[in-house]
């Protein structure tokens, strides 16, 4: 018996790394996965490897191997009639819609006022936009289900710390703090709680393989704003992340919504 069995959850940016964390362990505790990820190059300004078409079937591979039930397929989460159509075949498939984890996402650096075009827009459409779409695309079919329900907008430390050389992925990071705010009053009166997750490092490829990161946690002039309180523990592993979206899609969890979730080793106080 799991946790979670007969439940299905929507989950965004499955391909490798957190989402693929999720999706597993969403999957072990008996829930169904609706998922999605690019699976390809998102950007040129990106500085970390791309998820590709492989990483998706992987996902998909491994949730099967665990047992679990899943819909996955390549898409961008900016594109709203292909979420919309995706959730509307994964209900179908699975018969609802109890949580959704809006986790997809990029990251890109340079100073403010060095930034293209792309690097400002293309962060903002994907994180900020994107994540609205998603919930765009599954909220209706959660009210319309009357069951309530959970989600869980995965924000970041950087939106609650605003941190130097991201403008754009603070900016997005804080408009998802606010865009879950505003949510979680107003699907309250549906029973759906709405919070926000807010990790620092964690152990991925987009978390540690990100040469453009390592160059700035070690410049001087920026790197007193990047330590935490834990120097033993500097790096979430992704069950920690997984481990905390769990417990808010719970029913431990069923008196918690419109908070924001740190997991972030202190970071977002020093």
């Amino acid at each position: 018996m799991g946790n979670f069995d007969g439940k299905v959850v929507y989950i965004t940016g499955i391909a490798r790394g957190q989402g693929r964390n999720h999706a597993l362990r969403f999957a072990r505790e008996g829930a169904s996965i609706i998922g999605l990820d690019i699976a390809g190059p998102i950007a040129e300004h990106t500085t970390y490897p791309p998820a590709t078409r492989e990483d998706l079937d992987e996902t998909v591979r491994l949730v099967e191997e665990a047992g679990g039930k899943i819909l996955a397929r390549q898409g961008d989460v900016r594109d709203l009639a292909f979420q919309q159509q995706l959730v509307a075949d994964g209900v179908a498939q699975f018969g609802g819609l109890d949580f959704v984890v809006v986790n997809a996402g990029v990251l890109t650096w340079a100073l403010t006022w060095e930034m293209t075009e792309e690097q400002f827009t293309d962060v903002i459409d994907i994180n900020l936009v994107g994540a609205w779409k998603t919930l765009r695309a599954a909220l209706p079919v959660m009210i319309e289900g009357g069951n309530g329900g959970s989600v869980v907008v995965v924000s970041s430390v950087a939106g609650l710390k605003a941190m130097p050389v991201q403008a754009s992925y603070s900016a997005s990071k804080y408009g998802l703090t606010g865009l879950a705010q505003t949510l979680a009053k107003e699907a309250a009166p549906y029973q759906i709680r709405v919070n926000s997750l807010h990790p620092y490092a964690v152990n991925t490829l987009m978390g540690v393989g990100d040469t453009s990161a390592v160059e700035a946690f070690v410049d001087p002039k920026f790197s007193r704003y990047f330590p935490s309180m834990m120097d033993h523990n500097p790096i979430a592993d992704p069950d920690e992340i997984s481990d905390a979206i769990l417990y808010l899609c719970s029913d431990s969890a069923k008196s918690i919504t419109g908070v924001q979730f740190p997991v972030d080793m202190g970071h977002s106080k020093v």
